[in-house]
């Protein structure tokens, strides 16, 4: 099933983003809802935290009394661990039992506040963030909760900032003016990216990436990559031996197909295979089907084979190469791309090349380019230049 993650600093409005997705048919898991249940009177939870607490943190009710025991872990980061340690693995533990209760096909959407505090955000297929201008979020405050301005600056101050939220969010939702604009930027989302994503993990389909794209570079790429990234790095743990970014979205400055090239370095193509594969599949990276390999440098030699997978996300077409570590495929997309990046001269002619050859036949895109003959030519260039500077890979 598709999982989200969504997020945004209070007063950002998350919560109208969570009441229409609800709307929309997706599966709702409220964090704090959940952060509550595991407390409740009677849970193992709250004994726990009244053996290391005391019972001073409850109330005249034997409830959790929050803000008793917030005064004794605001500024105690020892008490906080504890406490952490105490109610998290909980949360996890409720969280994926809501999880595997909904239907093989929902769109499970997890509100969690401190998604980018705790570094959840690579557990999710998708991660959506609500961003709202400061002083929106203030007025929404004093008027919606009754909070003062000084106590609303200080619950800013302990979230993160709208940079590391932009950093790990694949959407973000500005709600900058109306409910009704909300309502229709959340529904496009539903329609257009959520559903066709649930239907294409499902059924195991890869986005083919469309025709190339000269309009320019995007600077957000390598930004993109690294989402990318931690999401293979959790899917594969240690089986990853190493992932990068390659190809010419890897090369700043240079305009390319909007497609990231990622590198997966793996011990054996027989490690690729069975569970590896799955577990990309499951994290939204099916394997395209057919054999795979690329054309050897120089000419003449055996193919250098591989194993192929893309994106099940309609909005982020990729290509995911899985290599051998140290293989010479592997070897040689990490020194072409930084061949490129430290040669400007190089870097305009493999640009006029890609634009000629998508001119001559633009259904093949970038995919068609690496036959060409400036290809071994811009290997014995690129063997030069390691070979002068000393590059390792």
């Amino acid at each position: 099933m598709l999982r989200v993650g969504l997020t945004g600093g209070i007063g950002s409005g998350k919560s109208a983003v969570a009441a229409r997705l609800a709307e929309r048919g997706a599966v709702l898991i409220d964090a704090d809802a959940v952060a509550r249940e595991v407390v409740a009177p009677g849970t193992d939870g709250l004994a726990e935290i009244v053996a290391a607490f005391s019972d001073t943190v409850l109330d005249a009710d034997g409830a959790l009394d929050r803000a008793a025991l917030g005064a004794l872990v605001f500024a105690d980061q020892t008490a906080r661990r504890r406490l952490e340690s105490i109610t998290h693995p909980r949360v996890r533990a409720r969280t994926a039992e809501l999880t595997a209760a909904a239907a093989p096909d929902a769109i499970v959407v997890n509100d969690v506040p401190l998604l980018v505090e705790v570094g959840l955000a690579p557990t999710y297929h998708l991660v959506i963030v609500v961003q709202t201008a400061v002083p929106t979020r203030l007025e929404r405050l004093a008027r919606d909760r009754g909070m003062s301005r000084a106590e609303a600056e200080r619950r800013m101050a302990a979230q993160a900032d709208d940079v590391r939220r932009r950093a790990v969010a694949d959407v973000v939702l500005t709600n900058d003016g109306s409910l009704a604009d909300l309502h229709d930027a959340v529904d496009a989302l539903w329609v257009r990216r959520l559903l066709p994503y649930e239907d294409n993990l499902r059924e195991r389909r890869v986005v083919p990436p469309g025709r190339i794209d000269r309009a320019g570079a995007d600077a957000t790429w390598p930004e993109q990559y690294a989402r990318l990234a931690a999401r293979i790095r959790h899917a594969l743990g240690s089986d990853a031996l190493r992932i990068d970014h390659i190809g010419s979205t890897a090369v700043p400055g240079l305009a390319a197909q909007d497609v990231i090239d990622v590198q997966v370095a793996v011990s054996s193509l027989a490690d690729a295979d069975g569970a590896l594969a799955d577990r990309l599949a499951s994290a939204g990276f099916p394997r395209v089907p057919g054999q795979w390999w690329d054309d050897p440098r120089p000419a003449g030699s055996a193919r250098w084979q591989k194993r192929l997978h893309g994106s099940a996300d309609p909005a982020r077409p990729v290509r995911l190469h899985v290599r051998v570590a140290d293989s010479p495929g592997w070897r040689y997309a990490l020194m072409m791309r930084d061949h490129l990046r430290a040669d400007p001269d190089q870097r305009s002619a493999y640009l006029l090349l890609k634009r000629d050859l998508a001119d001559a036949a633009p259904e093949v895109g970038e995919s068609g380019t690496a036959s060409d003959p400036w290809f071994d030519e811009e290997y014995l260039r690129a063997e030069q230049w390691a070979e002068q500077t000393g590059w390792r890979p």
